[in-house]
């Protein structure tokens, strides 16, 4: 008998990486799950590439509130109080726990979960939910997101976290280049320039590439300038995430600013190591079936040598894991967990 089960987690990407592991555990325990997601438009890629996700419905509530009140806004989001009205869930499961999340399950018909109040980051969003779970708060994300939703279906959760991204993984080979990002929304969150460029030397003299990645004109001058005269370096124009996927799919290591894309890296299977300077990993560490190195912490930025020696550790970790593809035969340089 099939179980209709609506997802409530619109942003951001890395929250959405994060609820990844948990939509895997969901169609493993959950027989006859059928999953929709309600995401924000400009990440809907991320659900989608989810084999256990039937449906993904788009919410443009970041472009909206820039103008709630225009006739094109309020003609939207009449279409989406339709399309949602519409539909009956058998659960209703808000992973995010905010007023803007719960303005959405108010509009959907079936019983209705979500975190209670000590649990929440919004304690109100709590009194809108039909049932309501305790969740331990200062835990990484990914754990707390397997933990809702097996409390929610009656489960107990197990096993190393399946990000379910296997249609970037399964034919991926690995190429000479490192994926660096940065770059980030906000400049407390930068990296100085010269420790990128010891970092930078180091990647180079292991024979590596540069694939620097650029979501802005902005991004992508800061990029150009901390690789300029540098050969073997490319600074990506915008792409969309499912192409930006695929190049980390393949990258040898990633090594970014703490950032969507670099927690993506991770759930891809890649060495990655993150850069964390205005915030904290503790809730949010890099997890993925590879090497993974999560430096720094909120106002106590990781030295350059710090970040070397995860880089030198990634590298060794995953020779022997898959063939390095150099134009001829390469050498092995993949490694099991």
């Amino acid at each position: 008998m099939t179980k209709k089960i609506l997802i409530v987690r619109t942003s951001s990407l890395g929250d959405l990486v994060h609820m990844l592991p948990a939509i895997s555990d969901i169609g493993r325990h959950v027989p006859g799950a059928s999953i929709d997601w309600i995401v924000e438009e400009n990440f809907a890629e991320v659900p989608s590439w989810h084999p256990a996700v039937n449906e993904v419905i788009p919410v443009a509530h970041r472009r909206w509130r820039k103008s709630w009140w225009s006739a094109q806004t309020r003609v939207e989001r009449a279409a989406l109080r339709r399309n949602l009205g519409a539909r009956r869930y058998d659960i209703v499961l808000d992973m995010q726990a905010l007023m803007k999340s719960v303005w959405l399950v108010r509009q959907t018909h079936g019983e209705r979960h979500g975190l209670d109040r000590r649990s929440a980051r919004e304690p109100l969003a709590s009194f809108f939910y039909d049932v309501r779970h305790t969740v331990e708060f200062w835990q990484p994300a990914i754990i707390r997101q397997r933990k809702l939703a097996s409390l929610a279906f009656g489960y107990e959760y197990e096993g190393e976290p399946d990000f379910g991204l296997g249609r970037f993984t399964e034919h991926a080979q690995v190429q000479p280049y490192a994926v660096i990002m940065p770059s980030a929304s906000r400049d407390d969150k930068l990296w100085p320039a010269e420790n990128w460029h010891i970092v930078f030397d180091h990647l180079n003299q292991q024979g590596l590439g540069l694939r620097l990645l650029a979501g802005n004109e902005r991004e992508a001058e800061r990029a150009r300038e901390l690789v300029k005269g540098r050969e073997n370096v490319e600074v990506m124009s915008r792409m969309s995430l499912e192409a930006v996927a695929e190049v980390l799919a393949s990258a040898r290591i990633m090594v970014g600013l703490d950032s969507g894309l670099t927690h993506l890296s991770a759930g891809l299977g890649r060495p990655t190591i993150g850069i964390y300077k205005a915030s904290t990993p503790v809730r949010t560490p890099l997890q993925g079936p590879s090497y993974t190195a999560s430096l720094g912490e909120r106002g106590a930025e990781p030295s350059a040598q710090t970040v070397l020696s995860a880089v030198e550790q990634a590298l060794a970790f995953d020779a022997g894991r898959a063939p390095l593809l150099t134009g001829l035969d390469g050498p092995d340089i993949s490694a099991e967990h």
